[in-house]
């Protein structure tokens, strides 16, 4: 487990970074602007720091040159930008970033520059990672014209027996199993949103409550699937602690 310190004025930004790194083990701080990282940096030494470049009141690449000239650039720093130019980038990795992510970030760049920076830890700040490319991954931050469709029809097995219930996957991951029942009688909306509620409480169950392995499982962006919990009234802090139980 790493100790993290993300900083972006972006508050969505933020929590969403942060729960994606805690749900991978580490322990996150956050930071909203230049003066909460410089306090965060005083008190506390991290493993890596994810850094925004544009911020109100001090730019990433200046306060990257303050802690480098204090002696405080002693962790990995990876540097965020949606309008970052490759001169800003360059210079970033110059003064000692080891990484540049471009926004959106998708989930999978994310954790793949935060993987090598912790590899690298302790290497020379000369040493750069480079972020890897920009690919067509639904980005972290993605808006809800942004996510893929996915069908929440349930399939009936063949073999169904005709006007029955249908049975569902197992719901419950400790100790017995438990089936749900389905009534065939209901409108179809409401049928549809018993069957997704059943299906995202299987996988949380089944994944110990890691947003990141139940986004991947189902196939949906976190942003969408938060939505979609949220919408089909499913507690997810709830599900987390049955789950750790």
């Amino acid at each position: 487990m790493a100790k993290i310190l993300v900083v972006d004025d972006e508050h969505g930004i933020r929590e969403l970074l942060s729960e994606i790194l805690n749900d991978e083990g580490h322990a996150v701080d956050l930071a909203e602007n230049a003066a909460e990282a410089r306090q965060a940096r005083q008190q506390s030494n991290y493993d890596l720091v994810l850094l925004d470049i544009w911020m109100p009141d001090t730019d990433g690449v200046t306060l990257l040159k303050e802690w480098s000239g204090q002696g405080l650039l002693t962790m990995p720093v990876i540097m965020m930008s949606g309008h970052a130019t490759i001169d800003t980038a360059v210079e970033a990795t110059r003064i000692g970033a080891q990484a540049f992510l471009e926004k959106p970030i998708t989930m999978q760049k994310l954790l793949k520059a935060v993987q090598l920076g912790l590899a690298r830890e302790g290497a020379r700040p000369a040493d750069v990672v480079s972020a890897p490319a920009p690919t067509a991954a639904a980005p972290v931050m993605a808006s809800a014209d942004m996510v893929a469709p996915v069908s929440s029809t349930p399939a009936v097995a063949a073999a169904a027996p005709a006007f029955q219930p249908v049975v569902a996957t197992p719901v419950g991951m400790s100790g017995q199993n438990s089936f749900q029942s389905f009534d065939l009688d209901k409108p179809l909306r409401d049928a549809r949103d018993e069957f997704e509620r059943c299906y995202f409480i299987y996988h949380l169950q089944r994944e110990n409550g890691s947003m990141t392995r139940v986004a991947e499982k189902t196939g949906l962006e976190r942003t969408h699937l938060y939505r979609k919990l949220k919408q089909l009234g499913v507690d997810i802090a709830r599900e987390k602690k049955q789950a750790a139980g």
